[in-house]
């Protein structure tokens, strides 16, 4: 693929979704890493079955109409996440704000990667048996994270995420989503059904599906809010420059709900692995980021043929992990096209190269060289904090301020019956706007209850 200037431009009618490849390509966003790393352990800090409600009520209340405004302004835009808004009428300086929707997913891919490459290690170990060769998995995992390994593991999975991005849009992002997805649903199915058949699973399906509201809180309402807008890729220009990708006759409605959809089953069925597992075998499901690579393989390892599903398990989480990487590296690299005129591969390699050297310092700061660190955090942490809490709820803002007040003829892009048009822009004047501002001021530390 030659590296002349304004190959595989945004208006190339190659770079475009069909109707299924982009529901898929969305979902495979969507449905990431999160929702079976993250999801699990903050359901259980946060009283499981009525945190899950809580989750259901976020993504209908404020995901989903958010979901469909940036679609409809990528689509109407048929440019960069950056520069969208000016092209559906924005004067400039949305333009100039806008550009969040570059940095926080060019942010986010440099320490995302980081986690995707500990999954593929993980998967590696546990088919091999050596995950298992001993009990001291914390021991494991902190000798793993510090020292080089993460860092190979890092170029591996940056390197596949590079290849397929490269490819396009239609060759690349859709094709391998394709295989993707129904992968993912296969592991999950497989998984879901161990977990069932294990002593004692029925305890942990008590505790996601049978509610006790009096676990509830302020603090657990805005942590699924903030899970909710995050799990839906929202806020960060994924699904603006996707949006751009789709053809005018896809029904974004539709779209919306199929993508919701997906996203609230992969939830489920997440949980249904999780809980069982955990209660199986008497693991708190609440210990925070450690359930994953520390709690689940003692559990794995003391179930029949453990290791073969634990390395099912993680090649889950690395295939989830990569489906969010390809859909994150495709926003810098959408924007890098339009704004310099660059060919998709060297904008590809331009930014890939630029992320790896950010997220060098994350990877090394886990272990290898503590003393990486802004304030009291690690680099790491850092960096995950201020583009997770204070960046991406601030470009979720900026996308219901300009949709909902600003922005004219978004009824007429989002092609909505007048009454759900009514609906859709009272959820984003009025009931999006408040609610994700108080996750931000959450999330940032500003205010605590």
């Amino acid at each position: 693929m030659s590296l002349s200037k304004g190959q595989n431009s945004l208006s190339d009618k190659n770079e475009r979704f069909s109707s299924a490849g982009f529901i898929l390509a969305a979902i495979g966003s969507a449905a990431g890493l999160g929702n079976i790393w993250k999801f699990p352990y903050i359901t259980g800090q946060y009283g499981g079955a009525a945190f899950f409600l809580l989750f259901i009520v976020c993504l209908l209340l404020v995901g989903l109409p958010v979901l469909l405004a940036e679609l409809a302004l990528g689509r109407a835009g048929r440019g960069s996440a950056a520069s969208a808004m000016v092209k559906v009428g924005g004067h400039p300086i949305w333009g100039k704000m806008s550009i969040m929707f570059v940095i926080v997913p060019f942010v986010i891919l440099s320490f995302y990667a980081i986690v995707g490459g500990w999954t593929l290690h993980y998967a590696v170990e546990a088919f091999s048996g050596s995950l298992f060769s001993n009990n001291d998995f914390a021991g494991q995992f902190a000798s793993f994270s510090s020292g080089y390994a993460p860092l190979v593991w890092l170029l591996i999975v940056f390197a596949f995420t590079a290849v397929v991005v490269t490819l396009g849009v239609s060759n690349g992002i859709e094709k391998f989503n394709k295989i993707l997805i129904p992968a993912k649903v296969i592991l999950l199915l497989v998984l879901m059904i161990n977990a069932l058949m294990l002593p004692g699973a029925s305890g942990g399906v008590s505790f996601f599906l049978n509610p006790d509201f009096s676990k509830l809180s302020i603090e657990s309402a805005l942590v699924a809010l903030g899970h909710a807008f995050f799990s839906l890729s929202l806020g960060m220009g994924i699904m603006v420059t996707y949006g751009a990708y789709v053809d005018r006759r896809q029904s974004l409605g539709g779209a919306m709900l199929a993508v919701g959809g997906g996203d609230l089953i992969y939830a489920f069925i997440a949980g249904m692995i999780i809980f069982p597992t955990t209660f199986s075998f008497g693991i708190n499901p609440a210990q925070g980021p450690s359930l994953v690579f520390i709690a689940l393989p003692a559990a794995f390892s003391a179930m029949p043929f453990g290791a073969f599903f634990g390395g099912l398990f993680f090649v889950l989480l690395a295939v989830a992990a990569l489906g969010s990487m390809v859909s994150l590296l495709e926003v810098p690299v959408a924007y890098v096209m339009e704004r310099f005129r660059w060919s998709r591969v060297r904008s590809v390699i331009i930014v890939s190269v630029l992320c790896l050297m950010l997220g060098v310092p994350s990877a090394l700061s886990m272990g290898l060289v503590p003393e990486l660190k802004v304030g009291d955090k690690s680099f790491f942490d850092f960096v995950d904090f201020t583009a997770s809490n204070i960046f991406l709820p601030l470009g979720g803002l900026l996308i219901v301020i300009f949709t909902g007040y600003y922005w004219k003829t978004a009824g007429e892009h989002a092609n909505l019956k007048p009454f759900w048009f009514r609906v859709w822009l009272f959820g984003l004047r009025y009931v999006a706007p408040i609610l994700m501002l108080l996750v931000f001021l959450h999330t940032s530390g500003i205010i605590k209850f």
